[in-house]
């Protein structure tokens, strides 16, 4: 993996423009249940269940995100990971969270947050991009183009095992953010510049109530407007330092707040290397990506114990309550054990909550103990790949990322033989 911290470079425009408009385009995928721009099938259907669940409640949401001091957003490349087939890029940018909650049109809840905005993007660097290349379905031969068969043949209804088309925005998330750019400090040191200004006249007032008066004014004029002049620029430069202090502090005061993230650090490591051996292109931002995905997918859900991805008992009631779940940027891995041909890994998620239960809504910060499971004696298979879905008991076809049992015979699909299940989220 390479690092580019505080290196000042930008990334490729295309890609800034993907993850440009795949933010823009939250405001219109809640308000009216468009799909999100250049999302990956995980994050897409994770989202579509979220619509879902803020319906079920007779809520809207109004979500915004927006680029803090500026027109547009310009991310920069924070690190990257490549395997033969796919280069990941991590970008980040500051932007600003407006989500407005109403119920029979009157808004119950508002807020406004300063985040720094975290994009995976994903993209082939082997073989072609394969969207337009016509296929004809294996099943009743109409031919389409791939991108056309993504949600089943339109003539016979077959579904497909398809690998998402890229470049597609694979992960994402925001956290809160306590810095400042420089247009914020430049509002934020004006702010407090003319409130001490206010204070130190009060002040002077009440130690020397005679100093504004007018007599006292044309006896020293002089050194009035010396003294006038010497408070501003001596304010000027304690405010200045003191701008600095301020933002300093808050940022010590989130440190603290998260502290309890850090506990995670060394797992990474040593769950990598572990996976390496099965799979030598794993990596831990996938796992992590994925871990988001299925925790977000089987919270949104009507009924998890109907996902093909969960097969865990039924989920604690409170989280049916959940309209939006963000992740907090901490994922670690408490521990990991093998048996026979699986591994599985339990984990703690860190995640920032917006419940919403009766007319009243409101956001919690939360950690979930979320364990996953998958097998190891099958390599992820990182090409491109199209094939129908057949049930192995009576050979129907349906969309098996949604149903866990086939719906014309009830015989239940195994996820884990594919990728990664959740088999067990519960708080922590």
């Amino acid at each position: 993996m390479g690092y580019n911290f505080f290196n000042g470079k930008k990334v490729p425009r295309a890609t800034n423009n993907k993850l440009s408009d795949f933010l823009e385009s939250f405001g219109e995928t809640f308000k009216k249940r468009k799909n999100v721009s250049f999302a990956d099938r995980d994050i897409a259907y994770s989202l579509e269940l979220q619509q879902d669940r803020i319906k079920s409640k007779d809520l809207e949401i109004d979500y915004k995100i927006y680029p803090r001091g500026k027109n547009k957003f310009e991310f920069i490349p924070l690190s990257d990971w490549k395997d033969m087939h796919y280069l990941n890029t991590v970008c980040s940018d500051f932007c600003g969270i407006k989500r407005v909650v109403r119920k029979n049109g009157k808004a119950i809840y508002k807020d406004d947050k300063k985040s720094v905005v975290y994009g995976t993007v994903t993209d082939v660097i082997s073989g072609v991009h394969p969207e337009d290349d016509p296929f004809s379905c294996p099943n009743c031969g109409f031919v389409s183009t791939v991108s056309g068969l993504q949600d089943g043949c339109p003539q016979c209804g077959t579904k497909f095992k398809m690998d998402d088309l890229f470049p597609k925005v694979s992960s994402f998330y925001f956290l809160d953010d306590s810095n400042v750019n420089k247009g914020e400090f430049k509002s934020l040191y004006k702010k407090l510049y003319f409130v001490s200004l206010v204070i130190l006249y009060i002040l002077v007032s009440l130690m020397h109530p005679d100093m504004f008066s007018l007599s006292a004014m044309k006896e020293n004029n002089f050194l009035m407007i010396s003294g006038v002049v010497a408070l501003i620029i001596t304010n000027f430069i304690a405010t200045y330092m003191g701008t600095i202090f301020f933002i300093y502090i808050r940022g010590m005061v989130k440190l603290i707040v998260n502290l309890n993230k850090f506990g995670t650090v060394g797992s990474r490591r040593r769950f990598e290397s572990r996976m390496q051996k099965v799979s030598p292109e794993f990596s831990y931002e996938y796992f992590t990506s994925k871990a988001i995905s299925l925790i977000k997918t089987a919270v949104f859900s009507e009924d998890e114990k109907e996902l093909a991805l969960y097969v865990g008992d039924r989920l604690d009631l409170r989280m049916k309550d959940i309209i939006d779940l963000n992740y907090g940027g901490a994922l670690g891995v408490i521990k990991f054990k093998d048996e026979g041909n699986f591994v599985t890994v339990k984990t703690k998620a860190y995640f920032d909550v917006l419940y919403a239960k009766g007319n009243k809504v409101y956001y919690k910060p939360q950690v979930f103990s979320a364990t996953l499971k998958r097998r190891t004696d099958i390599p992820v298979d990182f090409n491109f790949s199209m094939t129908k879905i057949s049930c192995p008991s009576c050979g129907a076809s349906f969309d098996a990322t949604k149903l866990k049992k086939c719906p014309y015979c009830e015989n239940e699909y195994d996820i884990t033989s594919d990728d990664w299940a959740l088999i067990e989220l519960k708080y922590n």
